[in-house]
């Protein structure tokens, strides 16, 4: 492994340990014992959630090409998850807002074992139903224990403060920590073990038992609303007028989906930009150091919503603009720097600069989960966060099919060159290059336009927000 890699990791983890060991009483919020018991309960739980989650994910697409698939199958399963998770995730999420949001989270367990489950079957029709269970699942995990947790925490009477330490300190260790000790799990099992690449999501399927366990053992339920008179339609009427009606939260909305589809493209995306030519990048490790950077991000977030000064509508402002820039990246060095022909070499320079800007991306994602769960408890109402947190995925699961699409009609279209023209064109940069460019540069403005939406919700934030009707 090229020593860039091992630098890259080096700085990356000296800067989180000099965050965390550098905070000062400004940067800490004294809480109760009641308090910390709560979170702690709560860190276990969401951390086997996204242990079960984490686990899954590098091993999806390689599991699906051992049993045969080629990436037109394979972008057709992928494009099934993220429609069920529009479809019917956002008919069950929405439901814990009615049914509870304990039994929501006990679902999401319940579902996702379901999907592992189906990993162990080559059939293309249980593979598929698999997928339709993880999309719903998805939304599940995106919705309900967020939801629970603001309820909860009000129901208990603790600080609303108190409530951005336990969002800060789930990303640090859900989104960052476990994400890179999952990995690192992973491919223990499918290459140390050889236990084959079913093996994650059995793993994925025990810690996912454990953590339904201590939830139905140690959580209370709550509702959003508990009426009887309202069915499932008009909970999502009530939705649509709430977010219709209250700037504040479509402008989240928008905000949220924008930020979202460009990280989820980011995800399709960053492997080719930083192997055109097939070149030999340890994926694994730098997944891990993508992770480190987000637990950065975390880090930074949680100094920042410890202090009343500036607001989380404030900063998110510059967050955006940063992340804008960082996915221009790619689009520049393709002007500056003469592209690699060499199949097969190691990483070049602007795949080096690449790494940096997408970091650089990661730390903006480490700090925008965080912020934006603190400012979707302020700014969406009790009775339906559930609903109107899966009505806010819509827009990104149709954003996201619709780049899975385009990949796989690029694909497609860069084979039949290299059969009509020659294999010398196989590995040439021209046949992905300039797709590649143009997704980076959407994202770029979308999360440009995200830092445009985010001042206007900086100047209302004081505005009074309206009650569901």
């Amino acid at each position: 492994m090229e020593a860039f890699y091992y630098l890259v990791f080096g700085a990356l983890s000296a800067v989180v340990l000099g965050i965390e060991l550098s905070k000062t009483t400004k940067d800490r919020i004294n809480t109760s014992p009641a308090f910390n018991s709560f979170k702690n309960n709560y860190l276990v739980v969401y951390s086997l959630m996204m242990a079960g989650d984490w686990l899954q994910g590098p091993y999806v697409y390689f599991l699906y090409t051992t049993y045969g698939f080629g990436k037109g199958d394979i972008g057709q399963l992928f494009i099934a998850g993220f429609g069920s998770s529009m479809l019917f995730g956002t008919i069950v999420g929405s439901l814990a807002d009615k049914q509870g949001r304990r039994r929501a989270c006990v679902t999401y367990c319940i579902t996702y074992i379901l999907s592992c489950i189906t990993k162990h079957s080559p059939q293309y029709r249980i593979l598929m139903i698999g997928r339709i269970l993880g999309g719903i699942a998805t939304s599940l995990l995106f919705s309900s224990f967020e939801s629970w947790l603001v309820a909860e925490h009000n129901k208990r009477g603790f600080e609303q403060q108190w409530l951005s330490l336990t969002f800060s300190k789930a990303i640090f260790l859900g989104n960052g920590l476990v994400a890179i000790l999952a990995g690192l799990f992973g491919n223990l099992l499918v290459h140390t073990f050889e236990l084959g690449p079913v093996a994650p999501f059995d793993a994925a399927a025990c810690f996912l038992a454990i953590g339904m366990a201590i939830i139905m053992s140690s959580w209370s339920e709550n509702y959003g609303d508990p009426s009887e008179n309202k069915d499932l339609l008009s909970q999502f009427r009530g939705a649509a007028v709430a977010i219709a009606s209250d700037e504040k939260i479509a402008l989240l909305g928008a905000i949220q989906s924008l930020f979202e589809g460009s990280m989820y493209t980011f995800v399709f995306l960053w492997t080719p930009a930083l192997s055109p030519n097939d070149e030999e990048i340890p994926h694994g490790f730098i997944f891990a150091t993508f992770m480190l950077a987000s637990m950065l991000g975390s880090s930074l977030a949680s100094r920042l919503m410890a202090r009343s000064s500036p607001r989380v509508e404030s900063y998110m402002q510059i967050v955006f603009v940063v992340s804008s820039a960082s996915l221009l990246l790619p689009i520049v060095t393709s002007f500056l720097l003469p592209p690699s022909k060499v199949k097969g070499e190691g990483i070049s320079f602007s795949s080096c600069l690449h790494i940096l800007g997408f970091c650089t991306f990661e730390a903006c994602v480490g700090i925008f989960w965080p912020s934006i769960m603190k400012m979707r408890s302020q700014y969406i109402p009790e009775e339906a966060r559930s609903t109107i947190m899966n009505f806010f995925r819509i827009p990104l699961n149709i954003f996201v099919c619709i780049v899975l699409y385009n990949t796989v009609h690029w694909f497609n279209i860069g084979l039949l060159k290299s059969n009509l023209f020659g294999s010398h064109l196989q590995h040439d940069q021209s046949v992905n290059a300039f797709p590649i460019s143009v997704m980076f540069g959407m994202c770029s403005i979308f999360l440009f336009v995200a830092s445009i939406l985010q001042r206007r919700l900086m100047m209302i934030a004081d505005k009074p927000s309206k009650s569901l009707p």
